[in-house]
């Protein structure tokens, strides 16, 4: 008798960081259902990081807009994804959006959290539900653990993206020799390095011969760092904003190193292979810090504000204790090991 192999769902709709780290939880999937079909939903904006991984069978791009929804852009994905008919399927985030539609594609065995919060019908929309233990664990390892229900191993917590190869031209246009990627954004301003701090850096590389290149956000409050930083230092190379995700990916990964604060860019290098060194203040590094040897980890003051307050309240913001010469002797440490 023939079995069919199984088709299995994930679905995460949360932020950018959180995407990446969910692939080593996929790619545990994937190793125990070797003869299955893995598909993923995410946001549309999400879907480049995962378009190109060879492991996916397939990536559903769903339209979304925060805050809201459109029923007549989400649900002919929905319909679509019914007629796939999968197995089981298994919501990482656990979020109202991401259990309605769990429940709507209808897969036989639907696998989420139990959690606290959203609306009252969210617990109705998993037939598998699993206990979030309170511990401070890397975020990798916490969607790992969902997987237990299934009786699925933990395996490697390393992510895994990979940009497009048919934009490597476009992005050495915008970067033609390989550098240090130095990113001064993040969503939340609390954990962004101080300008002064980068210029300081900069001055401190360049003196020494070592090319870095500046990146940032496309918004108006990003765009006003490199105005900072170009003040501050005037020959700090700039690169042009790059809005497609797609593109940013291949350009991340010309990088030689990427140092950035706790902030989405991070983890798409760290997933796509360059070395890191991370810089982090109010958020926990034992949670969200890049896994493996090739990355460094730089903690700046105690911060009275906490992860869940994204402007600085402090006179002294907590970054601003990591200090340029620190982070050039990580940098060193990464160029020449040993």
């Amino acid at each position: 008798m023939n079995v069919r192999p199984e088709k299995i769902l994930a679905l995460q709709f949360k932020y950018f960081g959180d995407a990446v780290l969910m692939t080593p939880a996929l790619r545990a999937i994937r190793g125990h259902f070797p003869n299955g079909e893995l598909h993923l939903l995410v946001p549309e904006e999400v879907a480049p990081l995962f378009q190109h991984l060879p492991w996916l069978d397939r990536v559903w791009p769903m339209p979304r807009r925060r805050g809201s929804a459109s029923l007549g852009q989400t649900w002919p994905v929905v319909r679509a994804l019914r007629r796939e008919r999968f197995d089981r399927s298994v919501d990482f985030a656990s979020n109202d959006r991401g259990a309605i539609l769990g429940f709507l594609i209808g897969a036989r065995r639907r696998l989420g959290w139990a959690q606290r919060g959203g609306f009252f019908g969210r617990r109705f929309c998993y037939n598998q539900r699993v206990v979030l233990e309170n511990k401070l664990e890397h975020e990798s390892a916490r969607m790992m653990n969902l997987l237990s229900a299934w009786d699925i191993a933990p395996g490697p917590l390393e992510p895994e993206i990979q940009s497009d190869p048919a934009l490597d031209a476009a992005a050495a246009k915008l970067l033609p020799e390989r550098a240090v990627l130095c990113h001064m954004a993040s969503s939340q301003p609390n954990r962004q390095w101080p300008v002064r701090q980068w210029a300081a850096f900069y001055e401190r590389a360049f003196a020494a011969g070592q090319r870095l290149a500046f990146t940032t956000a496309t918004g108006a409050r990003e765009q006003s760092l490199t105005d900072e930083l170009k003040k501050l230092a005037p020959s700090a190379p700039v690169l042009p904003p790059v809005p497609e995700l797609a593109l940013f990916l291949a350009l991340l990964k010309r990088a030689e190193v990427f140092i950035s604060g706790d902030t989405g860019p991070l983890h798409f290098a760290a997933g796509l292979g360059v070395p890191t060194i991370a810089l982090f203040g109010p958020s926990f590094p034992a949670r969200w810090a890049p896994i493996g040897a090739r990355h460094r980890v730089l903690i700046g003051s105690s911060c009275p504000c906490g992860p869940g307050i994204s402007v600085c309240q402090s006179a002294n913001h907590c970054l601003a204790a990591i200090s340029p010469e620190q982070v050039w002797a990580s940098l060193q440490n990464i160029l020449t090991p040993g």
